[in-house]
């Protein structure tokens, strides 16, 4: 989830998403990807927006300011997970 709020700043399609995520070494499977954007659409954390100028019609997704919001604070919780975690590694090491 977090991936994919932070990546979604500008708009993208799912397609797309997915390669970014699998190129970066986050694999993810477009059955579990594509039901996941549907969800944060849903829960007001994504817009999206049909682009019928190409070949095929692509539904763009992008972060909502409510998806903002949360990608702020759960990059936070991560960044204190990562630091508790480093902490704990270096105090057993």
């Amino acid at each position: 989830m977090l991936a994919c709020l932070a990546l979604l700043r500008k708009p993208s399609y799912g397609y797309a998403l997915l390669e970014t995520l699998n190129d970066a070494g986050v694999t993810v499977d477009g059955n579990t990807l594509y039901p996941l954007l549907r969800r944060l659409e849903k829960q007001g954390l994504l817009t999206s927006e049909w682009n019928t100028d190409e070949s095929r019609p692509r539904k763009f997704y992008q972060v909502s300011p409510d998806g903002s919001r949360v990608r702020t604070g759960l990059v936070r919780e991560w960044q204190d997970l990562v630091s508790s975690i480093s902490r704990l590694t270096k105090e057993s090491g």
